[in-house]
């Protein structure tokens, strides 16, 4: 029992600590940084779906869903901003 209190400790601290570090990120680099790590998403997502296919409880598999959910929306969020910054730098062919 105490073994889930630690790991609902840690996701809450690493929740925590990744919204001050993207707070600090100036607007200009977000989405350049994003983009970047869109690998990384993909990495969370695995590991979110290896921790919940060996959940054995409710509680384990329902936290395990949400980060599965949540790792998926950010790995297909990051591409969707990509996509868009990068039709921003393509050439208009209407001659403007």
């Amino acid at each position: 029992m105490m073994d889930g209190f630690i790991a609902i400790y840690i996701f809450i601290l690493a929740g925590f600590v990744g919204y001050e570090v993207i707070s600090k990120v100036p607007v200009i680099l977000h989405t350049p940084l994003m983009s970047g790590s869109n690998f990384v998403h993909g990495i969370v997502l695995v590991g979110a779906m290896v921790v919940l296919g060996q959940a054995e409880g409710v509680m384990e598999q329902l936290v395990g869903f949400i980060a599965v959910v949540l790792a998926a929306g950010n790995a297909v969020g990051g591409y969707v901003v990509t996509e868009r910054m990068l039709e921003m730098f393509k050439s208009s062919k209407g001659g403007k």
